[in-house]
């Protein structure tokens, strides 16, 4: 039942924009989050702030990206790793370079 009442809260006829209660719809979005407007009794569009949409899309983004790096873990191969000390032996690189080089600083 809670499901029921939640829905009808939610919904916004269309004709409620044709009686110039836009700003009034707009608020009340801003205030308890999206409305589902409704157009011959069909989900027409959902409204939402432009706050939630950042947040909404920052969390897509975020899902793209880990799906991406999950796909690229699962493909990695073991004897494709190289270890640190390898790394610095291939580019003749010694401890002594290392601590003569200074802090490092990432802008």
């Amino acid at each position: 039942m809670a499901s029921v009442v939640s829905a009808i809260r939610n919904t916004v006829p269309i004709t409620q924009f044709n009686r110039g209660l836009a700003g009034q719809i707009f608020e009340d979005v801003k205030a308890h989050g999206a409305k589902v407007v409704m157009k011959n009794n069909a989900a027409e569009c959902v409204l939402i702030s432009p706050e939630e949409y950042v947040r909404l899309m920052d969390e897509l983004n975020d899902a793209r990206l880990l799906a991406l790096a999950a796909e690229r873990v699962a493909r990695l191969h073991p004897d494709l790793f190289v270890s640190e000390s390898e790394v610095w032996e291939r580019l003749h690189i010694s401890d002594e370079d290392l601590k003569s080089a200074g802090e490092v600083v990432f802008e």
